[in-house]
């Protein structure tokens, strides 16, 4: 499952790293400091800007395994990883980088996420020692990420989830339809993104409670995007974006959606509420 352009990636990806909580970044590098290596792996990675956001955060050594469902993904995010390095070059399952002192080595997974094994405790997963994801658990079923929360509890692995969509959404100046606009975007949340019926906004919430079922303790914080006048671009896809799915809940208003969208993608202000957790037992 992915289900995502890469263009939208990259716009986002300079607020989505400017926007992680640092309280809680703080945590996971004083968490892992002091050790050598780290294999973390990398759910829903898209282009790989999860990794671009958190390695330096990271021992010196590390060896990510990024998985996502989308062939073309994985190809752009070879490229993209590469072009971020100071220096790059292929090995038989991914690419070896090098960055700010950093030796990265990385290994690539097509696979479905609804049907691998998630416990990432075989010889292919190299033993993972962090999990992490950005901007996916929103879209995930309760039971999936029940299932996923249990894997990890089998080894007591840590889990960093960032960007997780909580259903706060404004523009400004306000607009008589923001309101219906962004509550029927948010029903559109909890539909099935491939996982079954998706948390949306409860994803946050949702994924504590089962973290402390298994016994980990966790960390959450506010990561919202606070996007202006310098994000014109971002304004304008994502209020396109909203409109849509708004419209695809309540096809009698389609119109109306795409009119609020037309206003707002001038907007002169945008917020987008996220939250990160870190957890370990």
């Amino acid at each position: 499952m992915s289900g995502f352009d890469a263009d939208w990636l990259a716009l986002r990806e300079p607020v989505d790293h400017a926007s992680r909580n640092a309280e809680l970044a703080a945590r996971v590098r004083a968490h892992f400091a002091g050790r050598a290596a780290l294999t973390v792996v990398d759910l829903g990675c898209g282009t790989g800007s999860n990794l671009r956001g958190l390695a330096p955060l990271l021992p010196p050594c590390q060896h990510w395994h990024l998985i996502d469902g989308d062939p073309a993904l994985l190809k752009a995010a070879g490229r993209r990883l590469g072009g971020w390095a100071d220096s790059a070059s292929p090995t038989e399952t991914g690419i070896r980088l090098e960055k700010d002192g950093r030796r990265i080595e990385v290994r690539f997974e097509c696979a479905d996420l609804t049907a691998r094994a998630l416990d990432f405790a075989d010889s292919g997963d190299a033993g993972a020692e962090l999990v992490t994801a950005a901007a996916l658990f929103d879209l995930v079923s309760e039971a999936w990420l029940e299932r996923l929360v249990a894997g990890l509890a089998l080894r007591r692995v840590p889990l960093y989830a960032v960007l997780n969509y909580d259903g706060a959404a404004r523009w400004q100046p306000a607009d008589p339809l923001d309101a219906a606009t962004v509550a029927a975007f948010n029903r559109h949340q909890r539909g099935d993104k491939g996982f079954g019926p998706a948390l949306g906004p409860a994803a946050g919430e949702a994924l504590a409670h089962l973290l402390a079922q298994q016994g980990y303790r966790s960390w959450s914080g506010d990561s919202p995007w606070e996007l202006g006048a310098a994000d014109s671009g971002l304004i304008a896809a994502l209020t396109a974006g909203v409109a849509r799915a708004a419209g695809d809940i309540e096809p009698a208003r389609h119109a109306a959606f795409a009119d609020w969208a037309r206003r707002r993608a001038s907007a002169q202000a945008v917020t987008i509420g996220h939250q990160d957790i870190f957890a370990h037992a």
